[in-house]
């Protein structure tokens, strides 16, 4: 996983990373099963990790997932959080900011939605898009763009200082798969729900894009909250990789099962 890292401080180049990696598992049938079934062995340990998490409510998880459209963040969170208990997992999307919002700095909105200790927190967009599609339309200036990026930065370590590790990935898609899956949205009639004709005015923005996230990623991913290249043209590879970095993030809190109450013996205890 530590190829996929994007190191602090380090210029920052999307094409040195091929969307279509499967890592060890080769792009046959039979590496697509061994990986799937890595993936649900790693979603079952998620569901553990998540108990202790949950029991122990001192420390927090918050996931942040960017992509472009059909990048597939609804479905890595359907797919990898299969196995959490909905009562201790939240899933955020951010709209456009309403006018109280908008009233406000642009991480006010975002600090109201962070997880409480015990919970994992899912960002599906998120903050990031305050310097993505704001600096690709034109609408906020490099220097505001700048300012963000320390903000941001603040903002995370503050997270950070207060118990909450934070996970950020990137799924990263080839502009042949987006097609593809955009394709499939205009043939499928269970699928066009999902198409919006505004995805097609952004895709004519891929450079633009790639360029403005190669810079967020570059000038945001620290050691106290990373950013993660994701390869996602492999929806089961892309599985893998998010569910093997939630866990071993879970696992790296080092939280045990809290002990049971004081006072009690429960070699004798009997239930009437």
């Amino acid at each position: 996983m530590k190829d996929y890292r994007v190191k602090p401080g380090r210029a920052l180049t999307l094409a040195r990373f091929d969307p279509d990696d499967s890592g060890e598992y080769k792009k046959t049938d039979q590496g697509k099963e061994k990986a799937k079934a890595i993936t649900a062995g790693l979603i079952g340990r998620l569901g553990e990790l998540q108990e202790r998490l949950y029991a122990n409510g001192t420390r927090s998880l918050l996931i942040v997932l960017q992509g472009m459209d059909t990048s597939g963040k609804d479905g890595t969170i359907r797919s990898v959080m299969s196995g959490v208990n909905p009562q201790g997992c939240k899933v955020v999307s951010f709209k456009a900011p309403s006018s109280e919002e908008l009233s406000h700095d642009f991480l006010w909105r975002v600090h109201q939605r962070a997880p409480s200790k015990g919970q994992i927190g899912i960002f599906n967009r998120s903050h990031y898009e305050d310097v993505l599609i704001t600096r690709v339309h034109g609408w906020v200036s490099d220097k505001v763009v700048k300012q963000r990026f320390n903000q941001i930065k603040e903002f995370e370590e503050l997270l950070a200082e207060n118990g909450t590790v934070v996970l950020k990935l990137f799924l990263h898609i080839s502009k042949d798969e987006q097609k593809e899956r955009l394709e499939e949205r205009i043939r499928d009639p269970e699928k066009r729900w999902k198409f919006n004709e505004g995805d097609l005015e952004e895709r004519k923005l891929w450079k633009p894009y790639m360029d403005a996230f190669e810079d967020m990623m570059a000038a945001t991913s620290t050691d106290c909250a990373p950013w993660y290249i994701v390869p996602a043209n492999r929806k089961w590879y892309r599985n893998l990789v998010v569910a093997e970095l939630v866990a071993n993030t879970l696992e790296a809190m080092k939280l045990t099962t809290p002990p049971a109450p004081k006072g009690i013996d429960f070699s004798t205890l009997k239930i009437v």
